[in-house]
């Protein structure tokens, strides 16, 4: 007995078990109200056919599917990498399967991977928006969105963030402590608001602490690791160097250390904005703004999953705002 495809189908199920499709169906969704034998002879017959329930055809029938949409901006991004894996881990625990997607910042493929989404019947979608209102006007059959390390403007949508302007405000201000007045700034394009954030924080800090700013140490075109060599370089070639650099994510990190190591120039002081692997055991040592990737993933799950089910109490009391702190 097999469907018109090639599989065997949930009515080859029931007739072989000698049960109802309903009851069949039942069995196949963990009805806890189904006899233990009538239990038994539908398992015992979806393992002798062979047979995989359609998730698609099962979320027609819900109206939603249990799987939940991400879309950052790469996944081969170290933060996002673990972010995700965090989403993941949380939401499998709560029977949610997990389609993550790259936007590769592009605001079109952005809209269209959500729409995609929504379209599948997606129960609802995390996203890092590459603006603020990268989403306005889309119809979204009111899926529940949460947006993740960036401020998204929907309606009656969340966003799961850090305090980007006060933490790189504190890195900088770590650094003037330290004796510390030319400082340079390293970071990605600040086309992205986590990225002017912290440009700010840094600015404000500066201003407070009287410094100015020369803006021959501010290097905002390094979208990678692979570009952070050529602004080193520029940097130490200059008149006036700087004696500390202020890295804006732990990607652009990644490259910073070993260009500091290969000119010899250890000396010149490095804050990461976000931990990387080894920070504290290199020599000498890294300071780390602890923007943890795990803890807004953990947020953002719990902040979508308080919204997928709201009587839970203990999600819905689960705090916003992840615990970034200075080490």
């Amino acid at each position: 007995m097999s469907s018109h495809n090639g599989g065997p189908t949930l009515k080859d199920v029931a007739q072989l078990a000698n049960v109802s499709i309903k009851t069949a169906s039942r069995v196949i969704n963990d009805d806890a109200n189904v006899a233990a034998t009538t239990r038994a002879a539908v398992l015992e017959a979806v393992e002798s056919l062979d047979y995989l329930p359609d998730p698609a055809a099962r979320s027609l029938r819900a109206g939603t599917d249990r799987t939940v949409g991400v879309v950052v901006d790469s996944i081969g991004d170290v933060f996002f990498a673990q972010l995700v894996a965090k989403v993941e881990a949380v939401l499998e625990d709560a029977g949610y399967r997990v389609l993550i997607a790259s936007s590769n910042r592009i605001q079109q493929r952005e809209r269209d991977t959500v729409q995609n989404l929504v379209q599948r019947r997606c129960a609802g979608i995390i996203v890092a928006p590459t603006s603020r209102d990268s989403l306005a006007g889309m119809r979204l059959r009111d899926v529940p969105v949460v947006f993740v390390d960036r401020v998204g403007d929907l309606p009656a949508a969340q966003s799961v963030v850090a305090d980007d302007f006060g933490l790189a405000r504190l890195a900088t201000e770590h650094l003037i402590a330290h004796g510390h007045k030319r400082i340079a700034l390293l970071s990605d394009v600040p086309g992205i608001e986590t990225t002017r954030n912290r440009h700010e924080g840094f600015r404000a800090a500066m201003a407070a602490a009287d410094l100015p700013v020369d803006e021959r140490l501010i290097r905002p075109d390094c979208p990678d690791a692979s570009d952070v060599m050529r602004a080193i370089t520029a940097l130490l070639a200059l008149d006036e160097p700087p004696t500390a650099i202020l890295s804006t994510n732990s990607r652009l990190s990644l490259g910073v250390v070993p260009a500091l190591h290969q000119f010899g120039r250890t000396d010149i002081a490095l804050v990461s904005y976000g931990d990387f692997a080894m920070a504290e055991t290199l020599s000498p040592a890294v300071t780390v703004i602890d923007h943890s990737p795990e803890a807004i993933g953990d947020m953002a799950a719990k902040a979508l999953l308080a919204r997928l089910q709201p009587g839970d109490k203990a999600l819905s009391d689960a705090p916003r705002h992840p615990p970034c702190q200075h080490s």
